[in-house]
């Protein structure tokens, strides 16, 4: 990938897609290509047809998706599975069509069975159920993941897809129905310090352990994977490091300085008991992140809330 090829980052107003847009411009490159989802719907397939002809991209970082936390992933099941089955099949098409060199396919890692031993390692893929509240979801991912693999056997694609951890950091969302748990957790320790709420409510009983990975180091992993990675094999991207949800509470409680008590609504699903990605992988490739957790904590509460810790 050199500073004038051009690259379409499908997704750049989304989480992970704006943190690679950040990374790409501060690297450099200069010919990216984007669109928002109002130009262009990626599950309308004569639309995505006609925008890889007319542009003709060299490289794609495939971060489009819709997203959401447990409760979203749970209620909207089929919309979950339509779109983001629709989004990917219709960019890796057109992206073989049109002469992608490089295409990287942005995965989860909720791709892996709920009860796979931990850590979790990429040849887990498919060896047991999924967690039943994001199914939908998964199951779009792994076709995504199968999808690149194939295209590169039978047509020589090189497509490649990285499996992220729990991402948080600069353009995530804080609705608190839809969001994800880091960001939730951050917005209501915010509010109730502001608010001189007495205490914060936290979902489930608190016992499930969660990886987070600063969205601007998973920018520079995709950077770095797409310079340094042409294998059909998935590759997992987080820190090998992970905290209980009631400990990871704590830790932003005490960064915010708030002084209320927690109290877990045990009725609210706790979803996988474990999901710690296995990142020898990358570590093995000269890959490691770079934020440490309080630190990428405190730097995301200064952006988005104004709080100075």
């Amino acid at each position: 990938m050199e500073k004038n090829s051009k690259i379409y980052v499908a997704g750049h107003r989304g989480m992970a897609g704006s943190a690679i847009l950040r990374k790409l411009k501060a690297e450099g490159y200069e010919n990216i290509v984007v669109r928002t989802s109002k130009e262009l719907d990626l599950r309308n397939q004569q639309a995505v047809a006609n925008f890889f002809a007319q542009e003709k991209p060299e490289y794609v970082f495939l971060a489009a998706a819709k997203v959401g936390g447990i409760l979203a992933n749970n209620t909207y099941r089929a919309e979950f599975i339509y779109d983001n089955l629709a989004i990917q099949t219709n960019i890796i098409h057109e992206s073989y069509k049109n002469g992608v060199k490089k295409l990287l396919f942005l995965g989860s890692s909720c791709i892996y069975p709920k009860f796979a031993p931990q850590p979790l390692k990429e040849e887990y893929l498919l060896t047991g159920a999924l967690e039943p509240t994001n199914e939908p979801y998964a199951i779009a991912k792994i076709a995504g993941i199968k999808m690149c693999q194939a295209y590169r056997s039978q047509y020589g694609c090189n497509f490649i897809s990285v499996m992220p951890t729990n991402l948080y950091g600069e353009g995530d969302n804080y609705d608190l129905q839809n969001s994800h748990v880091m960001a939730a957790l951050i917005r209501k320790f915010c509010e109730a310090q502001m608010q001189n709420k007495p205490f914060v409510e936290i979902w489930g009983t608190g016992t499930p352990k969660r990886e987070f990975l600063n969205v601007d180091d998973l920018a520079d992993a995709c950077v770095f994977l797409m310079q340094n990675y042409d294998s059909e094999e998935i590759i997992n991207i987080g820190t090998g490091e992970d905290i209980s949800i009631r400990d990871l509470a704590l830790l932003i409680k005490e960064i915010v300085g708030y002084q209320g008590e927690l109290r877990f609504d045990t009725s609210k699903p706790d979803g996988t008991p474990r999901k710690l990605l296995d990142v020898s992988k990358m570590h093995a490739l000269g890959w490691k992140h770079k934020i440490g957790l309080r630190e990428g904590i405190a730097q995301t509460i200064r952006q988005k809330f104004g709080i100075q810790v």
